[in-house]
């Protein structure tokens, strides 16, 4: 399975998008004296690579390619000029969001400074995981509520928090039984300067058991359209998660759009949820090779029950892609989930699922590609 994740026993190395020959030789030499590893590529480069690496370095033709590519601003890019930047370097390192500008190689010790602050990766980063829907319906919610839910009780990091990534979806909170919880919802979250505080959103949000806490859409009412999740609030989240060394469950679930593309480029693997039928496994050719652009890090859950006898290995075949698990459907969960919200205390398909997902999530490295 290729989650496509540096390793964690050393420095990680910084994606390098740079076009004149020349400056690609003075950052070489910078990260030589910094000992510093590069992973050198050609435009375009997939957003996984854009979101994952620590450190971004450009020159201005490739920070100008990234704009028009619509790569989503992040921290750690760097934009390197040979000699004195200019009005056009300058130009398109505020497009980009360049941190800084660094004219080589007579500033070359800022350079090495960016490689120490951005250039290891840190042993408290935290994971993110996408649940995604074949189709409305599939049971992404579900496993996105049941994976956070097995993540808190078994400690999988100090912190879960799961985030509602569908606001015509009627509520994660509702979904886990904490309607009535105080706490901030969506509707209620104000980010400020593209950044909020992990401590603060794990103050301020509903709890829906011990260690995990609930960032849900909230429900606007009879005539009223729910808000919309802005891209710079969702990544804001997400980048406080990973930064506090939490497991980010996100539910993308059906939804499509800049605020589920966020969160397609934050994840390490993205799970999509099939139900075993034949129209859900032809919805899932479009929707894996929808996802596939933006970030390749893919695995299967296929859901029971199979009417025509549909196995997961088969969707696994069709879709060419990991199987993390086939399951079959859950005798009483609807029930459940209408009196009282979801539980996975006891062992059943739903558990077996998230179970699955942990177990790729915490899985060395080298086992993951």
């Amino acid at each position: 399975m290729n989650i496509d994740a540096a390793p964690t026993d050393g420095p990680a190395p910084a994606l390098v998008l740079i076009h004149d020959d020349r400056l690609r030789d003075e950052v070489r030499s910078v990260a030589a004296a910094a000992v510093r590893s590069l992973d050198e590529r050609q435009h375009p480069v997939g957003r996984h690579a854009w979101t994952g690496a620590p450190l971004v370095i450009l020159d201005t033709s490739a920070a100008r390619d990234a704009v028009a590519t619509a790569y989503g601003r992040r921290a750690g890019v760097v934009l390197v000029t040979d000699g004195e930047p200019g009005l056009l370097d300058w130009q398109a390192a505020a497009a980009i969001g360049a941190e800084r500008v660094i004219a080589l190689p007579g500033a070359a010790v800022g350079l090495i400074e960016m490689f120490a602050a951005y250039g290891e990766r840190r042993a408290g980063d935290g994971i993110v995981v996408a649940i995604v829907g074949a189709s409305g319906g599939a049971g992404a919610s579900t496993l996105a509520a049941a994976t956070a839910l097995r993540a808190a009780a078994e400690r999988f990091r100090r912190d879960t928090l799961l985030v509602d990534g569908a606001p015509f979806g009627g509520g994660l909170d509702l979904l886990l039984g904490i309607e009535t919880t105080a706490g901030t919802r969506w509707s209620d979250l104000v980010v400020e300067d593209g950044r909020v505080s992990a401590a603060a959103l794990h103050s301020a949000l509903p709890a829906a058991a011990p260690g995990l806490v609930v960032l849900s859409c909230g429900r606007s009412g009879a005539g009223k359209l729910p808000r919309e999740l802005g891209p710079a609030a969702v990544r804001a989240v997400i980048e406080a998660g990973r930064a506090a060394g939490d497991l980010v469950v996100c539910d993308i679930s059906a939804e499509r759009g800049p605020h589920a593309d966020q969160m397609l480029d934050a994840a390490d693997l993205v799970v999509l949820v099939v139900p075993a039928r034949l129209r859900a496994v032809a919805a899932a050719e479009a929707v894996s090779a929808y996802i596939t652009r933006r970030n390749p890090n893919q695995g299967l859950i296929v859901r029971g029950p199979a009417p025509g006898g549909l196995r997961g290995a088969e969707v696994a075949e069709v879709l060419d892609r990991p199987l993390l698990a086939a399951v079959p459907g859950q005798t009483g969960l609807a029930h459940h989930l209408e009196r009282g919200g979801l539980s996975v205390r006891r062992r059943g398909p739903l558990r077996d699922a998230a179970d699955a997902v942990l177990a790729v999530l915490s899985a060395p490295t080298a086992q993951r590609r």
